[in-house]
């Protein structure tokens, strides 16, 4: 007779939780036209249960994720990067890079993608200097005033926004372009998971 782990807890596969605490019925997908491609360092994979990069893929149908350091020679990554119908970018910021508030995108008729390194500031540094096919891309940033909602994890300076937020920063300006057409609104419930999760282990750290 098989006897039942009392410390087992179904989980959910797809947003990675206990089934208690499933964060999926709060994602809400925004469908674009731009591809988002999260390059994920290994060790915010390990933590992938609180990682927003996860969250972020999980509410954008046209994304997915690749994990790594050193994506010079990925397969998947380079035929991307050499899909002449697809002008890619890389945010990170930099002295040189194109302010997506304030400077205008050539993309022309092709495709936006749009690759986000998720990661801390410090890990983020050697995937750009380590993947040289990165290295050529523009590098694109955005100014805003917000204050992450990641309370309970340290940010590099005060302006510095999870990958989650981030990347609603820059649903906004491309909706605000014409660069995408979906309805404004949908952007409402966009970190709702991200928030839930935050209230969870706000909770957690209190009982």
């Amino acid at each position: 007779m098989n006897k039942i782990n009392p410390s087992f807890r179904p989980m959910c596969y797809r947003c990675n939780r206990s089934m208690k605490n499933c964060l999926c019925h709060f994602i809400h997908p925004v469908e674009t036209k731009t591809r988002f491609v999260i390059l994920m360092h290994p060790k915010e994979y390990k933590h992938i249960k609180n990682n927003t990069g996860r969250l972020t893929n999980l509410s954008l149908p046209n994304s997915q994720i690749f994990v790594g350091v050193d994506f010079s020679h990925h397969k998947q990554l380079n035929e991307i990067i050499n899909n002449q119908e697809n002008y890619c970018i890389v945010l990170f910021p930099s002295q040189n890079s194109i302010n997506l508030n304030t400077q205008p995108l050539d993309i022309k008729k092709k495709k936006l993608v749009i690759f986000v390194i998720d990661a801390t500031w410090s890990s983020a540094k050697p995937i750009l200097r380590l993947s040289q096919n990165l290295q050529h891309l523009p590098k694109v940033s955005f100014s805003h005033t917000k204050t992450s909602k990641y309370s309970f994890k340290r940010q590099p300076f005060v302006q510095a926004l999870s990958t989650m937020e981030s990347v609603l920063c820059i649903l906004e300006i491309l909706h605000k372009k014409g660069i995408e057409n979906f309805d404004r609104n949908k952007l409402e419930k966009f970190l709702l998971p991200f928030e839930e999760m935050i209230k969870f282990q706000l909770s957690y750290k209190k009982s």
